[in-house]
């Protein structure tokens, strides 16, 4: 039988990875990581298996994480949006036509049961290859919104960005997150674009 904290670590790049990504500061990363691991395995007597022990683990990250975003008390500068937001540019306008419909071999398919997907492994390792795809900062907006739970103006204010850049970035996350799952994972054969 697999100890907690041999399980742990088989999940703890994973975490260094996120945090890493959240934060921007290697050593940052690696601090909150290790916080989060003492107090998973301080805390192992109140895990009650209600979710998987990675699903906790990574819950408690998140949550210092956050704590951390919201206690640095600075601005973090974004010099090179610009460049993400041109790349996400050029590989979305080959998607829509003239008239800004799709191209008819572009258009989203239908992704069958999204629900059962979710509850396989394999679903997740292609999707944290698609968030690996996407530029960094705009993944990290993504995951900031969508992992960790920040409103917009707590992501705004964090990254010096607009309510509307802001919308923009999450926009192109999602439209950049669905063609590569719909190509990686839902689509039955690849896209044309």
């Amino acid at each position: 039988m697999t100890s907690a904290a041999e399980s742990i670590s088989d999940f703890r790049p994973q975490m260094v990875k996120f945090a890493r990504l959240q934060l921007q500061d290697d050593a940052e990363g690696e601090d909150v990581v290790q916080e989060a691991i003492e107090a998973a395995l301080g805390g192992i007597d109140r895990f009650a298996g209600r979710a998987a022990l990675k699903t906790w683990v990574f819950t408690i990250l998140r949550h210092k994480i956050v704590d951390v975003l919201r206690t640095r008390g600075r601005t973090v500068q974004v010099s090179s949006l610009g460049r993400d937001d041109a790349d996400m540019d050029d590989t979305f306008d080959t998607l829509f036509n003239a008239n800004e419909h799709w191209q008819p071999d572009c258009r989203p398919r239908p992704w069958g049961d999204p629900h059962a997907a979710l509850e396989q492994q394999q679903f997740w390792q292609v999707f944290e290859t698609c968030l690996d795809v996407l530029p960094a900062r705009t993944a990290r907006v993504f995951m900031m919104r969508e992992f960790l739970g920040l409103e917009t103006d707590e992501i705004c204010a964090t990254l010096a960005l607009t309510a509307s850049h802001c919308h923009v970035i999450l926009h192109r996350a999602r439209a950049g997150l669905r063609l590569c799952l719909t190509q990686g994972w839902f689509g039955t054969e690849p896209a044309a674009c």
